[in-house]
């Protein structure tokens, strides 16, 4: 459920804030399961009855506002906010020896694993990693040993279920100790598949995984799916970087020119442009096919190709500023795909660390160097 002008999360497992599935109906005007000043969340279809209490049951489909919802997550629009309330939930019509399932309150994540469960009456319980993805938060620490003790005691788990195991993610465990949950829960901890997609098979070969199934992939339109949210990241930055590089064009003999500003500026652009692509689409699109394994040179590799490329289409530049504008674009593809680390199952911590060690300074000098040139053919 969901009522007007609050924030925040109920310890019902029900969220508390304004919707972006709809508009609030007026008093009066609810179901027989709804509050007044409340509505429910499109993907919550009732609730169940249970010794732990009413317990929100989920649709297994998505809806028109979910969908239209993860479009906008997936460009970066809402991403941190777009959470399901902490609790116990419930697909199909689960009883006391169904599976309990665990999950983040991530809506993104959320939706992934109960559209894979058609057909099959479990628990689902959500622990509060503050609205990060199952992986991610496992690194943070927020979907932890900590938190998934205090969410079995919280939601009231061993009243609904007559057995002692969860089933969590395989990417969770980095922050799941599962000695520690059984010590101070009782429960048993099974890991289950990397993909919520092979949940289904899972259960059904009897909670044992396949080799296939333990297994992190990163194809073609899983890396491309993470390049709108890069880009939306980029997009405050680029544009200071976009009046600094007006301003920096406009500089010559005359102090400041407005045309030089204008006609300069935009070739600048362009290779800013130009560099956001390499480094976002281009670079992760043929990740594997690139011959080095540092991401920030995988994209200077593109980025001198992109920036190459550039230079046919900008005609009557001079050696100066033609360097200048091709070390620009391949200094933004280099930070951009540097920055693409942090998405992928390619890289470690302490290998990002010590690629960003290297790849700094030489992308500051480039910058440097690019700025300069740049300056020097405006005289």
């Amino acid at each position: 459920m969901m009522k007007a002008n609050d924030r925040g999360l109920s310890t019902s497992g029900v969220q508390i804030m304004p919707s972006m599935d709809g508009e609030i109906p007026p008093e009066g005007n609810t179901a027989p399961h709804e509050k007044p000043g409340y509505i429910l969340c499109s993907w919550v279809t009732g609730f169940l009855e249970t010794p732990a209490g009413p317990v929100p049951r989920v649709a297994t489909a998505m809806g028109p506002a979910d969908r239209r919802a993860t479009v906008r997550v997936r460009c970066g629009i809402g991403r941190h906010n777009y959470t399901v309330a902490p609790g116990l939930y419930a697909v199909g019509r689960p009883g006391s020896d169904s599976d309990v399932l665990v999950t983040a309150n991530f809506k993104l994540t959320f939706d992934h694993l109960r559209k894979h469960l058609s057909g099959i009456s479990a628990w689902i319980l959500v622990l509060d990693t503050r609205g990060i993805n199952v992986w991610c938060a496992a690194g943070k620490g927020t979907f932890g040993t900590g938190e998934l003790v205090s969410r079995i005691k919280s939601a009231g788990l061993e009243k609904a279920v007559g057995h002692k195991r969860l089933i969590l993610p395989q990417l969770g465990a980095t922050g799941i100790s599962a000695r520690e949950v059984k010590r101070l829960s009782g429960f048993r901890v099974i890991y289950g598949p990397v993909r919520a997609s092979d949940l289904p098979r899972f259960l059904a070969n009897g909670k044992k995984a396949e080799p296939a199934m333990r297994q992190v992939t990163f194809n073609f339109r899983e890396r491309l799916v993470l390049t709108p949210v890069e880009v939306q990241i980029a997009l405050k930055p680029a544009l200071a970087a976009a009046l600094v590089i007006f301003v920096l064009s406009g500089l010559g003999p005359g102090i400041f020119s407005l045309d030089a500003a204008w006609t300069r500026g935009w070739d600048a652009i362009g290779a800013l442009a130009a560099g956001m692509v390499s480094g976002a689409v281009i670079t992760p699109a043929l990740l594997p096919f690139i011959p080095v394994r540092e991401f920030a040179l995988k994209g200077i590799i593109t980025g001198s190709i992109t920036a190459a490329l550039l230079l046919l289409f900008v005609p009557g530049t001079g050696i100066a500023p033609a360097v200048a504008l091709f070390l620009f674009t391949l200094m933004v593809s280099s930070f951009m795909a540097m920055n693409f680390t942090g998405t992928t199952p390619f890289t470690s911590p302490s290998g990002v660390e010590k690629e960003m060690k290297r790849y700094l300074p030489v992308q500051m000098a480039s910058l440097l160097l690019s700025t300069g040139l740049w300056i020097y053919a405006g005289f």
